[in-house]
């Protein structure tokens, strides 16, 4: 056995949401190997103490866009029009190399709060699965393609600059690794783009057995705008084309009708809710129980950085719970469990990795955390999913494990060199980005 987390409470995320007390968790060849309540015969290798801390799953941020880690707090308080045009103006001085580094100070921030798997919908998926290859981190990377494509215009998808891209991106890196980095297709949105996109795109995820990633629904306006163009709510006419006749997660979903969310349950879509981001931005939240109720999968997600100020997901189970009760003017609307459960098992369904992570289960991958109950915030624990869902923060995370390698433990990071990430974007992205040079302009989004 490679490695054993002794006496350690576990949070298995099981169907039965079992809460093992002085546990121990064997890990051997990247997965979870042993679980029991008295430690295993054979000795391992390496013993992990875990008195006082609790040992759940890793946990999956079903939309990030990793490399805007560069732009953090740089449009915050502008009204959305200027924030907009603040970012596009610093987006288009953006190169690989800018993205690149970004991703990396942004996943080794995921790491530290306790994520183990991620989605980005971003530009430049080569370079952030680039360095989510070089991390150890699980990712899903997308392509936020944008694109409107004139209804006379002959569409050649293997010619199609954003589709080529996604196609050198899906044979280059998807399956890489056995799976731990998968390439999903993906827009930005409906009112970005149009049908001939979306169905080239939909056409080439359904022969690759792809996923989908998109912001559906976000705001009023944007439902509103749809209906008026074109007779459709966007999430019926997105199904019109097709778009969630593959597995889809669909970022905010907060201004969909009743009928949408139930055609949306039925296709299977996952609702990716990013309930601070959207609150930041004075937008409507994801109603997560009229997703839940309508047959929806319901993931969280952190969005990107630049949007949301920081990755940390335990505030956004926490807000997402507080949220759904406010709502519903009701304090049991979203118990603790359930929004745990987003956060993990629900984000690895959202992901296509439901087979293997989400759940602290023999033969799981060993995608775990040990957050550190003995933090004053976290005293006394009468009850530990309400701890993690209420109280736990991400700084309270002392080791994230990814198929049983260490990523993250106690302030360190074997495999991001940090000092290095942080030098490469004072010297080289954030002189690029924040320079008003039309010779460090330029930059193209692939």
């Amino acid at each position: 056995m490679d490695t054993l987390i002794s006496n350690v409470t576990v949070v298995t995320m099981n169907e039965r949401m079992e809460v093992l007390f002085g546990a121990y968790v064997g890990v051997e060849a990247g997965k979870i190997a042993f679980l029991g309540k008295s430690a295993p015969e054979q000795p391992p290798k390496t013993i992990v103490d875990g008195t006082g801390m609790v040992l759940m799953p890793g946990l999956v941020n079903c939309h990030t866009q990793l490399a805007t880690t560069v732009l953090r707090s740089y449009c915050d308080d502008l009204s959305a029009g200027a924030a907009l045009e603040e970012q596009l103006r610093r987006e288009d001085k953006m190169d690989r190399r800018c993205a690149k580094a970004a991703a990396l100070l942004g996943i080794a921030e995921c790491l530290r709060f306790g994520v183990t798997s991620v989605s980005d919908l971003y530009y430049y998926p080569d370079a952030t699965a680039e360095a989510a290859a070089e991390s150890g981190i699980k990712a899903n990377v997308a392509l936020s393609a944008y694109r409107f494509i004139d209804q006379s215009e002959d569409f050649d998808f293997e010619t199609d600059e954003q589709c080529a891209e996604v196609r050198r991106v899906t044979e280059k890196w998807h399956g890489f690794d056995d799976g731990r980095i998968r390439v999903d297709a993906g827009i930005y949105a409906e009112y970005t783009s149009n049908y001939k996109l979306w169905e080239g795109l939909v056409g080439y995820a359904a022969e690759q057995g792809l996923g989908f990633q998109l912001h559906l629904a976000e705001t009023q306006n944007e439902a509103d705008s749809c209906l008026e163009r074109t007779g459709l709510n966007p999430g019926e006419l997105l199904s019109c084309h097709g778009v969630f006749n593959v597995p889809a997660a669909a970022v905010g979903c907060a201004c969909l009708t009743p009928e949408e969310r139930r055609l949306l349950g039925k296709k299977k879509v996952t609702a990716v809710a990013c309930p601070l981001t959207a609150a930041k931005g004075g937008n409507p939240v994801t109603p997560v129980t009229d997703c839940v109720k309508a047959g929806m999968n319901v993931a969280l997600g952190t969005g990107g950085a630049v949007a949301a100020g920081n990755l940390d997901l335990f505030e956004v189970i926490r807000g997402t719970a507080l949220a759904a009760r406010a709502s519903a003017g009701d304090p049991a609307a979203l118990p603790a469990p359930a929004a745990l459960m987003m956060a993990t098992v629900c984000g690895a369904r959202a992901q296509g990795r439901a087979e293997n992570t989400g759940m602290i289960q023999v033969g799981f991958d060993a995608d775990l955390i040990l957050v550190d109950f003995s933090a004053p915030h976290l005293m006394p624990c009468h009850n530990v999913l309400s701890g993690l869902a209420f109280s736990a923060k991400g700084g309270d995370v002392a080791m994230t494990m990814v198929r049983g390698k260490i990523l993250y433990q106690n302030g360190r990071f074997p495999t991001i060199d940090l000092p290095a990430v942080v030098e490469e974007l004072t010297n080289y992205a954030i002189a690029r980005l924040f320079t008003d040079d039309k010779a460090s302009s330029g930059g193209q989004h692939v």
